[in-house]
């Protein structure tokens, strides 16, 4: 992406989509994920990709060292904004880098770090290698290497849902479409990204489903209350089982993968 794709996605993405039910499901069932795998704070973590901080936003004020790299000087106009909303002792915890994933190594100053994130972006790219050689490059040997991405086994399950019937035929044997955002993006299988992370020194750990119920519960065309903090507590704590659990996971649209650099 040359230009700030994002420029004009930044309010919607940033602001609608992460304060809807599917938005707090997401990063609430992805940092509990992601602390039954972190070592200890002050660790550092890099989050490539990582928008306007939704994900490693909550590390920081965990007591993480957060580096937050991104391309879209859009996102990070929101990152900065959202940062201003929290304490000054998290907000001496981030960094922010305007920077390619696929340079990071370079914009970090070859910084290895306890934890690289990358949450929602490989599927934006035709070609991920660049970015996944990156990803495996600047993580520290015994660090984790955590991505989510769209899962190509469910496919079928948002046209479907959506009672689009000829795209969910085709979307058994494909894995592209036009996201929710209206951008292309392309799915992968947890098998596939584990060999890839194998390769590149990584072991695959464990990995999760991210949206199940309020997947299925949106795209039917329910209508979910972000405001009702009890009812939106529940869903979580549903959530997070279900991501847990065969065959539940399985049938998330979207996986979290979290590999380990070996030694």
């Amino acid at each position: 992406m040359d230009d700030d794709t994002w420029a004009d996605l930044a309010d919607q993405f940033a602001d609608e989509a992460y304060a809807s039910v599917k938005g707090l499901v997401r990063t609430y069932v992805m940092h509990r994920q992601l602390l039954e795998h972190l070592p200890a704070p002050p660790a550092s973590v890099l989050d490539v990709g990582g928008g306007a901080g939704h994900q490693s936003f909550p590390l920081a004020q965990a007591g993480y060292d957060v580096t937050l790299l991104d391309p879209s000087p859009s996102m990070l106009d929101k990152a900065r904004k959202r940062l201003q909303r929290l304490p000054e002792e998290t907000r001496q915890r981030v960094t922010l880098v305007e920077a390619d994933g696929e340079k990071a190594a370079e914009a970090v100053n070859g910084r290895q770090f306890a934890a690289v994130l990358c949450h929602g972006v490989l599927g934006y790219l035709e070609n991920p290698d660049p970015l996944m050689d990156q990803l495996c490059q600047c993580a520290a040997p015994g660090g984790l290497v955590s991505i989510m991405a769209g899962n190509a086994n469910a496919s079928a399950v948002r046209p479907a849902l959506e009672r689009r019937w000829d795209d969910a035929l085709a979307a058994f044997d494909s894995s592209t479409e036009i996201g929710v955002l209206g951008l292309p993006t392309r799915a992968d299988t947890v098998e596939d990204l584990s060999a890839q992370l194998q390769r590149r020194g990584v072991e695959a750990v464990r990995w999760y489903g991210v949206w199940l119920f309020v997947d299925w519960l949106d795209f039917s065309g329910a209508e979910l209350d972000a405001s009702d903090k009890t009812q939106v507590a529940a869903t979580a704590a549903v959530e997070l089982e279900a991501s847990r659990r065969d065959p539940y996971r399985q049938l998330s649209r979207v996986f979290h993968l979290v590999g380990r650099k070996r030694s």
